[in-house]
């Protein structure tokens, strides 16, 4: 079942900004829209259709199972831009600009079951 957004898109966009330091460009590209469009989201002019609301929806959750594990802003920040084995030397955050999501989250489940310590 897909996750559901239960906070607006604008506050997901900000909150995703903020927490993960990812620019519109990279967000757009997680997302698989324009920066132009994400703008228009987080200023509430427009708002995402169903699929891509699933994906904010999908990275809204990485960012609280992130912030879970690692307890730190600057915990978080380390391991997104940290070369990633389970990501074949890819860092989760090139993996997230890429639309990655669910490789993410599954590099964070691997490293939450003790797999890469």
């Amino acid at each position: 079942m897909a996750a559901l957004l239960e906070i607006t898109p604008a506050r997901a966009i900000e909150q995703l900004q903020h927490d993960l330091s990812l620019s519109p460009t990279e967000l757009a590209g997680a997302l698989n829209a324009s920066p132009r469009t994400v703008k228009r989201w987080r200023e509430s002019q427009t708002h995402p259709q169903h699929n891509t609301r699933v994906r904010l929806a999908a990275l809204v959750t990485l960012d609280h199972h992130l912030r879970e594990t690692f307890g730190s802003s600057e915990a978080v920040q380390a391991w997104l831009h940290a070369s990633n084995r389970h990501l074949g030397g890819l860092t989760p955050a090139d993996a997230l600009r890429a639309g990655r999501v669910d490789r993410v989250e599954a590099a964070l489940e691997a490293l939450d079951s003790g797999i890469f310590l």
